[in-house]
């Protein structure tokens, strides 16, 4: 692969016991809608990524499409097997092809947080792209003071490796950031 040529992020769909993990859909819109006008997920969204609000159409077409097709990253849904219902949102971006790394963010509806969900999900995402597509290095990052996106990274078996200072930018102002890795010698 040369420097100028950057492949097309792998659609991927991955299964749990209680989630399916697949590329969003346009049809998802008004559910993803719900999970980001929710009050407690808008406190960690970080601002620059999302600037105002969430346009949902958007998110599950043109701007899912074009991630996947600039090879940056994908747009995924959360679907809760028991009622096949979109409960969270997850998304891969910033990803690097020299070093085969990438960042996993995710965002939970209020109804199905503290049932593990999250990270269900984000452990099954991290290890498909890890064994599955390649990848070497898959991060989280995650504002100090947001201590469930911290339990999600720890259950889903990251590693904190420590603290990018004045990184994220949210709502609130400028951040710290944690970063949490997950390395594909941790899967192996």
């Amino acid at each position: 692969m040369t420097a100028d040529v950057v492949p097309a992020f792998p659609t991927l769909t991955v299964a749990t016991p209680r989630v399916q993990v697949r590329p969003i859909e346009p049809g998802d819109a008004d559910a993803v809608a719900e999970v980001f006008a929710d009050r407690q997920t808008r406190r960690w969204l970080p601002t620059s990524a999302m600037p105002g609000e969430i346009d949902a159409d958007a998110w599950c077409s043109d701007l899912a499409v074009r991630a996947r097709a600039d090879g940056d990253g994908d747009h995924y849904g959360v679907i809760r097997r028991e009622d096949d219902r979109l409960v969270g949102c997850l998304w891969v971006q910033r990803t690097d092809w020299s070093t085969r790394s990438t960042e996993i963010s995710y965002a939970i509806a209020s109804s199905a947080r503290g049932f593990g969900l999250a990270a269900e999900a984000v452990d099954a995402l991290a290890i498909a792209l890890l064994t599955e597509h390649g990848f070497q290095r898959i991060e989280m990052r995650v504002a100090p003071g947001n201590t469930a996106s911290r339990r999600v990274a720890e259950k889903a078996g990251f590693t904190y490796e420590g603290l990018l200072r004045n990184a994220g930018n949210l709502r609130s102002g400028r951040v710290d950031l944690e970063v949490w890795s997950l390395v594909a010698a941790d899967v192996t």
